[in-house]
């Protein structure tokens, strides 16, 4: 059975920070929430102009933290091609 997502991810990468950083477990949990269109803890303009990605095809960001309060991003590019977990250093 497939489960149809809001958002195509295209290739999943990470930085070798982030792998490095971040609980396998919750970049996981975090890639599920950002292609069901939760985008975690991003300020409110983000969170509008990431539901208008949707709509018109731009970048979206997405905050996340995991279990030890370590910040991270998930950015999925315009064209979709892919999605690139990361920590706002690595930007």
């Amino acid at each position: 059975m497939t489960t149809a997502t809001k958002l195509h991810l295209g290739q999943i990468l990470i930085t070798p920070a982030a792998q490095q950083s971040v609980h396998p477990v919750d970049v996981l949990a975090a890639l599920n929430r950002h292609a069901n269109g939760d985008w975690g803890n991003c300020g409110e303009e983000d969170w509008k102009s990431n539901q208008q990605a949707l709509v018109d095809g731009t970048r979206i960001l997405s905050v996340y933290h995991d279990r030890t309060k370590q910040k991270f991003w998930i950015i999925t590019e315009a064209s979709r091609i892919a999605t690139t977990i990361l920590l706002p250093q690595d930007y």
